[in-house]
């Protein structure tokens, strides 16, 4: 596979985000989080460089621009369209890369080969961490905004240098020579064959997927797929919505996410802006607009969350009847548990009253927010958006994962206890974004409570996408056994009586953060 200098490599530092743009600060320097979209302008905005601006914008990320194209187009279709001379694409290039420090390129209309030439030539030159493609060939309204000359420069020069690429079932198709994409098992196919071109991802979204029910895109890396569903919503307001898709994936990377996490965020990002904005009118025609800017006008149920799958390593679940046995407040309880080390805390609250509990919230909110840590909500969707914590946790017989996720939004964390493989699975399919796998040992914690024990957790880790962290009578005696499992996406313990029927909370949450350090470093 070819490389462009530095384009394949991934930042050691880790991004935090602010409430204006996602930074990396050292002692002298603050370092704002950078795309660059190299595509079409668009004159009605829904889609090109209006909708990538847009985006990452909404993303907390800054975002140049480098036009490749002007068009005459609104909400009925693509009038006209005009290319500018490459060397004045190759002049805006080198003025943006020579100057700024772009993270990631995100590319989408790219309307002849001289254009893809100049592209990979100042790419040479002006080396960035990531390339992202979306390979746009056709207008959501069906005008062609690039012909098959440019399928040859694409599959030979441009893929093999990507890091994603984001066609649809009709572009996958005009790459693979005019293959039949209508299913999702052809688009697996398609996703394969793509990645024989050289990408080191690849996204098949399957939105214009005839027959189908449900939104459902594929995700290969090169040795598992994953099939991405979020339900079909019903409106006109489709207009950029490749677009956008393809530029929120750019601005999650150049804020350090992985690849995978970046294409699950964009996808919500994408759902929650289409259902948000399903009943605007914008232009009289066919295909409209959607509204990036919900975080703008909900930012209640929109407030972006940095969790992280290592923050599951000391998971504190609060109990009410251990609180009120110990005499302490749930918020005595949880600034004793983050001072210990706790990494993340769910409060699990079932005796409180729904007024007296928010209020609790709220002031536990703002507790971990000032250390760092992030805070869910045991089962109760409504106390988690009423105080605004980063997400919830839910069980098997709470409300679906799905229904949460469209409550919550795209940024919000969700956590769903599993105890079969088949319940692990269904969890990535819902849209969760780790699970809790137990119980481990027996606890007096949860009634007629059935364990899993050890080898249960493995094989739950073993059929797990996402990350795992182990609940059930876990304490200091035995954590180090269950990190003993070695299993990758193992990412800590949870705790309850352990922190929370004990005399001193902060002791006993140093004395257990000691212990999972060190058994994690043996193991």
């Amino acid at each position: 596979m070819q490389s462009l200098g530095g384009i394949r490599s991934w930042p050691a530092t880790w991004r935090t985000t602010t409430a204006s743009m996602t930074t990396t600060t050292t002692e002298s320097v603050r370092k704002v989080a950078q795309v660059l979209t190299v595509a079409g302008s668009d004159s009605g905005a829904g889609a090109g460089i209006q909708a990538d601006i847009k985006v990452c914008a909404a993303r907390g990320v800054y975002c140049a621009s480098v036009i490749t194209a002007v068009t005459a187009q609104n909400t009925r279709g693509v009038q006209s369209v005009h290319l500018l001379p490459p060397d004045f694409v190759s002049e805006q290039l080198k003025s943006v890369l020579s100057d700024f420090e772009v993270d990631v390129v995100k590319t989408g209309m790219l309307p002849s080969p001289e254009i893809v030439e100049v592209l990979l030539q100042n790419l040479s030159e002006y080396p960035v961490r990531a390339l992202v493609v979306d390979p746009v060939m056709v207008s959501t309204s069906g005008h062609v905004l690039a012909g098959s000359s440019i399928l040859s420069i694409f599959r030979e020069r441009l893929l093999p240098l990507a890091d994603i690429i984001t066609p649809n079932v009709k572009e996958a198709s005009a790459l693979l020579g005019g293959v039949r994409i209508q299913t999702v098992a052809e688009m697996r196919s398609a996703a394969k064959s793509l990645h024989q071109m050289g990408p080191r991802f690849v996204l098949v979204k399957g939105g214009d997927l005839p027959d189908s029910s449900d939104s459902v895109d594929v995700y290969f890396d090169g040795n598992e797929f994953h099939e991405l569903h979020s339900p079909r919503i019903a409106t006109r307001n489709t207009h950029g919505t490749g677009c956008t898709l393809a530029s929120c994936i750019a601005a999650e990377l150049a804020k350090g996410s992985n690849m995978l996490s970046a294409v699950k965020v964009a996808k919500r990002f994408v759902d929650t802006a289409l259902n948000y904005s399903k009943d605007i009118v914008i232009g009289g025609g066919m295909q409209g607009p959607f509204d990036h800017f919900l975080s703008l006008k909900d930012p209640q149920s929109y407030r972006q969350s940095t969790f992280k799958p290592d923050d599951l390593f000391l998971y504190a679940v609060t109990d009410s009847r251990m609180n009120k046995k110990w005499n302490r407040s749930i918020v005595d309880a949880v600034k004793a548990a983050i001072e210990g080390g706790a990494t993340i805390i769910q409060l699990r609250e079932k005796e409180a009253e729904t007024r007296e509990f928010l209020e609790e919230a709220k002031s536990c909110v703002d507790i971990c927010r000032s250390n760092g840590v992030c805070l869910l909500i045991n089962d109760r969707i409504d106390i988690a958006i009423a105080c605004d914590a980063d997400g919830v946790h839910v069980g098997q017989s709470d409300m679906p994962v799905d229904l949460v996720r469209s409550l919550l939004g795209p940024d919000k964390i969700i956590g769903v206890s599993c105890k079969t493989q088949e319940q692990a699975h269904q969890a990535w399919k819902d849209g969760a974004d780790y699970i809790g796998s137990g119980g481990v040992f027996p606890t007096n914690t949860k009634a007629n409570n059935r364990t899993i024990g050890l080898d249960g957790l493995r094989e739950i880790c073993k059929a797990s996408k996402l990350p795992v962290v182990a609940i059930g009578g876990i304490g200091i005696s035995n954590a180090e056994s269950v990190i003993r499992i070695g299993e990758p996406n193992l990412k800590g313990v949870a705790v309850v009586s352990a922190l929370f029927d004990q005399e001193c909370v902060l002791t006993q949450a140093k004395k257990l953060h000691k212990t999972l350090t060190e058994s994690k470093r043996e193991h």
